[in-house]
């Protein structure tokens, strides 16, 4: 059964010794026990209605993010969710209210008002553009096999636009990669560009925008090694981002961290098709829901 710790502050000794009928004391006011949900309920609710002027904070165990979740009663730090991770809310006079406090009259404070209401949002940058982006290819070897197909998603805040492209291969395709991504050679042999052409397009759909990918650097090392074949310096000054990353800080105990096994632990439940346009839209869908991915940009825009 989960476990609880219920802190109390300035409560009744009866309330004390209710909660020592399911929890034991390990410290002043401070209770931990192991009950299920619904006893927990019924001790909170005995607490918080005669607690009187007293303070409590329950934590306890729960399927989310962090593995636990809590709520407060009378204190100046409250529970709120975000995305589904309980955050700390500690209330904090904004400087406006600091300063409408201070004993002015109201002509004063009158003035203040119209002061603070003039003040304007930051309108420099309101969004950062990147590009998800994604290859099929003949192998796993970036210095032997070659790009098969590219596909990727420019994202602008609300706005998306897509590339895909087909690259040209003089040798029969292995029977593996047919069958994992559907490619045949007479798609590559009626619709493939030449490699170098291929490259060309794709960097000027990319311009200067981050590159971000799932395990990025196995994309990345076939960029550098076609690069080098073709004596061509496309993407060598852009930035890789590697959502696989930051879902690792976040999903520490998942059982491997292929994909398909992302995706369904950020409840995206299609499956991974490995084909380079629709692989990027779902990576571009994973990216939006990774915590760690999104609060990196708001950083960048900081910057």
């Amino acid at each position: 059964m989960p476990m609880t710790v219920i802190i109390l502050t300035n409560v009744q000794p009866k309330i004390r010794g209710d909660l020592t009928k399911w929890m034991q004391e390990i410290s002043t006011g401070v209770y931990i026990g192991n009950f299920n949900s619904r006893v927990r309920e019924q001790l909170w609710k005995r607490v918080t209605e005669g607690i009187g002027n007293g303070q409590v904070t329950m934590s306890y165990s729960s399927r989310n993010e962090l593995g636990y979740d809590f709520e407060t009663f009378r204190t100046n730090r409250v529970s709120i969710d975000y995305d589904g991770i309980p955050l700390v809310l500690s209330p904090i006079l904004s400087n406006e209210e600091n300063y409408l406090k201070q004993g002015y009259s109201n002509a004063s404070k009158f003035h203040q008002i119209k002061k603070f209401s003039k003040i304007k949002p930051n309108s420099f940058k309101t969004e950062v553009s990147y590009v998800v982006f994604d290859f099929e290819t003949t192998g796993l070897d970036s210095e032997k096999d070659q790009i098969i197909e590219i596909g990727a998603i420019r994202v602008e805040g609300t706005e998306r636009s897509e590339f895909q492209i087909f690259i040209s291969n003089n040798k029969q395709l292995p029977k593996n990669i047919v069958d994992l991504t559907g490619i045949t050679d007479e798609m590559l042999r009626t619709e493939g560009l030449e490699i170098k052409t291929a490259m060309k397009e794709f960097s000027d759909f990319v311009k200067d925008s981050p590159l971000v990918g799932y395990n990025v650097d196995f994309d990345k090392s076939f960029i550098q090694n076609t690069n080098k074949k073709l004596n061509i310096s496309s993407f060598d000054h852009h930035q890789f981002i590697d959502l696989l990353k930051f879902v690792k800080k976040e999903k520490m105990f998942l059982g491997n961290y292929k994909l398909q096994t992302a995706l369904k632990a950020y409840e995206i439940l299609e499956v991974v098709p490995h084909r380079a346009l629709k692989d990027s839209k779902l990576v571009a869908e994973l990216a939006t829901k990774v915590n760690g991915f999104q609060n990196f940009l708001k950083k960048s825009l900081e910057k």
